[in-house]
């Protein structure tokens, strides 16, 4: 069987790792849904994927809605194809000190990473449970292992992890597997922009960063994206439940 005719949704698809990652999946041969708050935002993605040779479309939802997700996810099985990769990727963040932290500031996270991840998976989870075949792959963080500033992320990103495994065990049986990639420092938008409130100019931001990564690098999309290709293969069948941390080593 090849994925010729599957089709992948990568959430938080306009930019940075979920970009970069659209572009993977659509190389190795998925049809792939952009998804993205701002759909416009995921239209330079799908004409790059276009002009490459691939199909895709961009659809713009706010994942964290009930109605949004769910609308989504049926615009991309009617447009695409049923869904057989689901990549969850869209994320914010809203760091600070726990006294300094809002309750917006935690609402907020949670609701894109673990709410948003949570609708999501349930809405393509039947159509792959009746192909027999999915792939479920969830964005986790090394800030799952804790991380100063940042108590509403880590703990989102941790609980990705668990909702990783649970689905995993659930979801099994019907050939679908579901599995975790946890990003170290990689080159974006988000590591700039947290260098930037930290008054750090980013190369120098990078630099200290890549003098504790034990491959003195700090990581780029591509990165992550070769991870996601592997879960979302063929021969990733047997590989569930599972967090692979692509943070050029380990802490």
């Amino acid at each position: 069987m090849t994925t010729t005719t599957r089709t992948a949704v990568v959430t938080g698809g306009a930019r940075g790792i979920g970009a970069c990652v659209a572009a993977r999946l659509a190389a190795d041969g998925f049809a792939v849904a952009v998804v993205d708050l701002d759909e416009a935002a995921g239209k330079p993605v799908v004409e790059g994927i276009e002009a490459a040779g691939g199909r895709a479309v961009a659809v713009g939802a706010d994942v964290s809605d009930e109605g949004a997700a769910q609308a989504a996810v049926e615009r991309v099985a009617a447009e695409l194809g049923a869904p057989s990769v689901l990549v969850n990727n869209a994320g914010i963040t809203r760091d600070n000190l726990l006294f300094k932290m809002t309750t917006n500031d935690w609402d907020a996270v949670m609701g894109v990473h673990l709410r948003g991840s949570f609708l999501m998976s349930r809405a393509v989870q039947g159509f792959m449970v009746k192909s027999g075949w999915g792939r479920i792959i969830n964005l986790s963080s090394t800030s799952a292992l804790g991380a100063r500033g940042q108590a509403n992320y880590s703990t989102a990103k941790a609980g990705l992890q668990g909702f990783t495994k649970a689905l995993a065990i659930e979801l099994g049986k019907f050939g679908v597997t579901v599995n975790a990639v946890a990003p170290g420092f990689i080159e974006t938008e988000m590591t700039a922009a947290t260098a930037q409130r930290l008054g750090i100019p980013f190369e120098e931001f990078k630099k200290s960063a890549a003098a504790e990564i034990p491959v003195a690098r700090t990581g780029v999309p591509e990165d992550v994206a070769h991870a996601v290709s592997f879960f979302a293969s063929e021969g990733a069948g047997f590989v569930s439940g599972q967090v692979l941390y692509v943070a050029g080593g380990w802490r």
